[in-house]
């Protein structure tokens, strides 16, 4: 169960967030609500915890606000759990946290916006294929939030890409950092290619932490014709735990593209991406194939 604070501590915010979310099972519980998973039976199955600590831990986040308890059904109520927006404003210290433990835990502290093929986030990005995305919108340049998935496609590629040096200038040592350069050519790469997706009904998407306000002034700069979305608060790298790395006060995502079909089911996954050309054309093969 929660630990109370005591009092000597109840002016500190640490104390007072790890009471809330520093046991095991409420972290993860966080995790697999960003995830897309919100049912008990569902929760018990994917985290193996007995029926009786999960109880107690969902009633804990319920009553701290950080889980919204729903009904989805009637006779029996049954109920699905919901992050609250205090609980969605837990996603960047979630993914902070996963960044951390990429690095320093199972990496060897390199900073680097790329992966060994046999690293963690690796085979992280590798299992993604058959999983769902859950349902989450960002926003996006063109202005308001949009799905990452476009229902009107047969498939959406997303591309995901640290971060463009227009308008903004990029961090001291960014082109120092393995794996960072290339973002403004990978876009253009894709916007040239753009015909190409489109007739064989693909979407394409971009994705960045950086704000919109920054996006649509790269976009109006490079003629980009689709949308880029702007995942700075770790929405998306939170539901398909992507992989990230901190750079000018900033988690930044690695380089990577997915395949999702119109059910929002991932198809293809690449990372790490090495040869941007590569990669896009790849994207291009494999969100055709999808297509049919």
């Amino acid at each position: 169960m929660a630990r109370a604070v005591p009092e000597r501590d109840a002016a500190c915010a640490i104390a007072q967030a790890a009471a809330v979310v520093g046991d095991w099972w409420s972290l993860l519980l966080v995790r697999e609500a960003a995830r897309g998973r919100y049912r008990f039976d569902e929760l018990q199955s994917e985290l193996g915890i007995s029926r009786k600590v999960l109880a107690e831990r969902l009633n804990h986040l319920v009553d701290s606000g950080v889980l919204d308890k729903v009904p989805y059904q009637e006779a029996p109520v049954r109920h699905e759990y919901r992050l609250s927006a205090t609980g969605r404003a837990l996603l960047p210290v979630l993914v902070s946290l996963q960044d951390w433990a990429d690095r320093w835990l199972l990496g060897d502290g390199t900073l680097t916006a790329s992966a060994d093929e046999h690293s963690a986030e690796a085979h992280r990005v590798h299992e993604l294929p058959g999983t769902r995305l859950s349902r989450l919108t960002l926003p996006a340049h063109t202005g308001g939030e949009r799905d990452p998935v476009d229902p009107e496609a047969a498939a959406t590629v997303l591309f995901c890409y640290p971060a463009t040096g227009r308008p903004s200038p990029l961090p001291e040592g960014w082109n120092d950092i393995p794996g960072t350069v290339g973002c403004t050519l990978e876009n253009r790469l894709f916007r040239d290619a753009y015909g190409e997706f489109t007739a064989a009904g693909v979407a394409v998407h971009g994705v960045s932490t950086q704000r919109p306000d920054e996006q649509r002034a790269f976009a109006a700069a490079e003629e980009i014709p689709f949308p880029l979305l702007s995942d700075m608060d770790a929405r998306l790298s939170a539901a398909l735990r992507l992989p990230t790395f901190r750079a000018g006060q900033a988690l930044r995502l690695k380089r990577a593209v997915l395949v999702v079909d119109r059910e929002r089911t991932v198809r293809h996954a690449q990372f790490p991406v090495t040869d941007i050309p590569h990669a896009v054309g790849t994207a291009l093969t494999e969100a055709a194939k999808v297509s049919g």
